[in-house]
């Protein structure tokens, strides 16, 4: 919200560890809509491993370059549950039916890529479009490590337009784990009220984002 000059938006969390929907309210931002396997960076990972691709700067990154050339979208596996998201099934997929077709010759890499990125992002701008319309929200702030892909950007930004509203992203400087957002939401903490020695200070690494108690926001 800083970097982006975001009021409220309904924020779209992609990374690694995290597919969520949320939304502020009442001191603690609210989880709409989460993904019920794995997360979307795990799988685009994991994919990306059955293609054989460099983990050289990012696996995700090198499926989205490869996906410019794709021409042929292949069906994939599209679970949508309410404001939920399933990948596991659509990741099996790319692990055998994506295979037999990449060894026959019936679809290229390219192809491949192209059609996960659409369908995944495809289920991610739908989930956020029904938080929005839950929450009256018409802006959409994007983060975490998947939120840098130009693509998902791209398919965002064209439903929020369509509802009046507008898109706010970064680039892979605040996308991907950072520093600075560690230290401005622990700064604010501290400026309102939040305060101990920091021997005292711990680390929980499954802090789930709802768990949280925000005193800097009304």
């Amino acid at each position: 919200r800083v970097v982006c000059g975001a009021e409220d938006p309904v924020v779209l969390y992609v990374s690694g560890g995290n597919t969520q929907v949320i939304a502020y309210s009442e001191r603690r931002y609210r989880i709409f809509g989460e993904t019920i396997d794995i997360a979307v960076g795990n799988a685009l990972d994991r994919f990306a491993r059955v293609l054989g691709l460099s983990n050289d700067p990012s696996p995700g990154y090198n499926i989205e370059q490869l996906a410019k050339g794709g021409r042929r979208l292949v069906e994939f596996p599209y679970v949508v549950k309410g404001m939920d998201v399933s990948f596991s099934g659509l990741l099996t997929f790319a692990e055998t039916t994506a295979r037999e077709l990449l060894h026959k010759g019936e679809a290229s890499p390219a192809d491949l890529c192209y059609s996960l990125q659409e369908t995944v992002f495809a289920m991610l701008v739908e989930i956020t479009e029904r938080a929005m319309a839950h929450v009256g929200t018409q802006d959409v702030l994007i983060v975490g490590g998947v939120g840098c892909n130009l693509r998902l950007q791209e398919m965002m930004a064209t439903m929020v337009a369509e509802r009046g509203g507008k898109l706010y992203a970064t680039d892979d400087r605040y996308c991907i784990d950072n520093g600075a957002m560690i230290a401005w939401a622990g700064m604010l903490a501290h400026l309102h009220g939040t305060k101990g020695p920091v021997e005292d200070s711990t680390c929980t690494q499954r802090y789930r984002t709802d768990d949280v108690y925000v005193t800097w926001r009304p």
